[in-house]
C-alpha cells in the first residue's frame, strides 16, 4: 500500500501532466515544416534556433520530472515555456470575435487557457513538498490540502 501512496499515485500525475510534451516535440521534428512556419509567425527572432529549443525543453524537461531528477527546475523551464508560447503564439485577443463559434481566435483562446493551465500543474511540481498518502486522502476527502492532513493526526 504505501508504494501506491507514495510513488504510483504522484507518478501516474506526473506522467499525466507532461506526456503532450515529448508527442509535440516529435511532432516538431516530423513536420519540420510546418513547426517553422509557426515560429516564423511569431514575434521572436531566430525562429529555427527557438523551434530547436522547444523541441529540446519539450523533450528533456518531461523526463527529468517524471524521473524525479532536477524536476523542479525542470518544471519551473516547462512552465516558462507555456507562459511563452501561450503569450506569443494564442493571443486570441487580436481576433475580434474570438469567442464566437466559427470565431478565427477560438482555438487560441482554448489553446492559451490550456497553457496556463499546464502552468498551474507544474508550479505545484515546482513549490510542492512531500505528496499526501493517497489512503489519507481517501480518508479525508473534504479536506483543504496537505497541511490539514496530517499522518497520526485526526
Amino acid at each position: 500500500m504505501i508504494w501506491i501512496n507514495l510513488v504510483a499515485v504522484p507518478l501516474a500525475a506526473k506522467i499525466l501532466l507532461v506526456c503532450m510534451f515529448p508527442l509535440s516535440a516529435y511532432d516538431k521534428i516530423v513536420h519540420w515544416g510546418e513547426a517553422m512556419g509557426q515560429a516564423k509567425s511569431g514575434p521572436l527572432p531566430f525562429p529555427a534556433l527557438l523551434l530547436c529549443l522547444g523541441i529540446a525543453v519539450e523533450g528533456a524537461t518531461p523526463v527529468l520530472i517524471v524521473l524525479g531528477r532536477w524536476d523542479r527546475a525542470a518544471a519551473l523551464v516547462l512552465a516558462g515555456f507555456c507562459v511563452i508560447t501561450a503569450l506569443t503564439y494564442h493571443q486570441f485577443w487580436k481576433f475580434p470575435r474570438f469567442w464566437a463559434r466559427n470565431g478565427e481566435g477560438r482555438t487560441h483562446l482554448w489553446d492559451f487557457l490550456k497553457n496556463f493551465g499546464l502552468v498551474g500543474g507544474l508550479l505545484l511540481v515546482v513549490i510542492g513538498g512531500s505528496y499526501a498518502p493517497v489512503s489519507l486522502v481517501a480518508e479525508h476527502p473534504f479536506a483543504s490540502g496537505p497541511a490539514t492532513l496530517v499522518p497520526g493526526e485526526r
